[in-house]
């Protein structure tokens, strides 16, 4: 019995089974390219942000979920569907009665959480003045031994990332990336931030805000549709590659051409760069909101 009354959307055997087949196949290709790079030893800033940062393992992104409120018809035990989704009637369908009932509480809790900030950020006016810095205030003072990536080297060195750091100011709004700021740095952030306040202060024109809609989507599963996930995860590896090309890192023979923000060119095309995700991760942002909101009629 689902915990709803709310009626479910009939899914045809044949839809689903596509859309669970196109999935997999675009989720096993982005991990094996991963597996490959592991096998090999070759670092990848962009693709391994993606693996590390974001803490969800290929078997996860490879779990095809159509959300909750849908009935898959024709699905049987062995079709790899996630756990919750439970046989009534002829069709399968999340119900969260079927969780363990501390997997239910994370769903709840999150769900709260995420529909919380998301609503928040979404209110406010996206900020462009922050540059990409994250990353230089990451190295600000540092020796070339405490450079956090130091399998690559600098294009810049650590009197220009001062100086710049210095001229531009920083401006960072996201808890996540002025958490990894070396000391002098964190002072020079006008916002102290911690995660209880981040849903004060996270906006929509953040690279890290903008990428963490896959982050939250992940967290939701499997109330989220795969189909979602998927546009966040290629949404945030394309502000992964302008972070690291605004970065004082060399990722020049990966094929990553510098934008160099420490001059008012760069500053600009990082700038123009960031209003495009923007306005991008603002319609996944306000899907994500409406699919959270739906999602809780399923808890």
């Amino acid at each position: 019995m689902h915990v709803s009354s709310t009626p479910l959307e009939i899914m045809p055997q044949e839809q689903w089974r596509a859309l669970q087949h196109d999935h997999r196949q675009w989720a096993t290709a982005a991990a094996n390219d991963r597996l490959a790079r592991r096998t090999d030893g070759i670092k990848h800033p962009v693709e391994d942000f993606l693996w590390e940062y974001y803490p969800y393992s290929p078997g996860a992104l490879r779990r095809w979920t159509p959300g909750a409120g849908i009935a898959l018809v024709g699905g049987t035990a062995a079709d790899e569907l996630p756990p919750g989704f439970v046989e009534t009637n002829g069709a399968f369908a999340f119900d969260a009665l079927h969780l363990p009932e501390n997997k239910r509480e994370h769903l709840r809790t999150s769900s709260a959480w995420v529909l919380g900030l998301q609503r928040n950020t979404a209110s406010r006016p996206a900020g462009l003045g922050c540059f990409g810095l994250h990353e230089w205030a990451m190295l600000l003072d540092q020796t070339p031994e405490q450079v956090r990536h130091n399998s690559w080297s600098l294009r810049i060195n650590a009197s220009q990332i001062s100086d710049t750091i210095e001229s531009v100011g920083l401006r960072c709004t996201h808890f996540d990336a002025w958490r990894f700021f070396t000391p002098r740095a964190l002072e020079l952030n006008p916002i102290q931030h911690s995660r209880a306040t981040q849903p004060d202060f996270d906006q929509p024109g953040c690279l890290h805000a903008n990428m963490d809609l896959y982050k939250w989507a992940m967290r939701l599963q499997p109330l989220i549709p795969s189909e979602f996930i998927r546009r966040a995860f290629e949404l945030a590896r394309r502000i992964r590659t302008v972070d690291m090309q605004s970065s004082p890192y060399d990722f020049s023979a990966m094929g990553l051409v510098p934008i160099r923000v420490e001059t008012p060119a760069g500053r600009a095309a990082f700038a123009t760069a960031q209003r495009g995700f923007a306005a991008e991760a603002a319609t996944l942002r306000q899907e994500l909101i409406t699919l959270v909101e739906k999602s809780s009629l399923w808890l």
